[in-house]
């Protein structure tokens, strides 16, 4: 009996541990001032980012608006294996994204262009006080040129 219940508690464990919290969901509003854009694209005035937890992996719809009018609005819903799966809607240079999750204040994301140059790698990471997440972006931009960003959020 205490083999078979050893047995059923290192599954559950197995469970939780694949299954981890993710704390990258919640509402995150993007803070400028702590931010870092890349050069070369209209700044960000406003954007708004929700983070549901969805099937195995989130449901991500973002809002907002650029410096220069343009409206940001697009959703997606990437489990965490890697896969990429396709962003809709306007306002970003990528139109596919695969995450991958590392622990549970972090996640990396891939995002490309299909049949563009565009690729980047990003690190979402929250604050141990779960305030903040900053996303440091690297990649390639659409004009062929390696490019870094910081996106800092604050939870709301």
């Amino acid at each position: 009996m205490k083999r078979v219940l050893g047995m059923i508690f290192a599954m559950l464990t197995m469970v939780a541990i694949a299954l981890g919290a993710d704390n990258t969901l919640g509402t995150w509003k993007y803070n400028a001032g702590k931010s870092k854009q890349a050069p070369g694209v209209s700044p960000i005035a406003s954007l708004t980012v929700t983070r549901e937890a969805a099937d195995g992996g989130a449901k991500i719809s973002t809002k907002g608006e650029r410096a220069d009018g343009s409206k940001i609005e697009n959703s997606y819903a990437p489990k965490y294996d890697g896969k990429a799966v396709p962003v809709t809607g306007a306002g970003l240079t990528w139109d596919t994204v695969a995450f991958k999750q590392v622990n549970d204040n972090s996640i990396t994301e891939e995002r490309s262009k299909k049949g563009g140059t565009y690729h980047s790698t990003v690190q979402d990471v929250v604050s141990k006080d779960g305030k903040t997440m900053t996303a440091t972006i690297k990649g390639t931009g659409s004009d062929g040129k390696a490019f870094t960003a910081v996106a800092v959020f604050d939870k709301q």
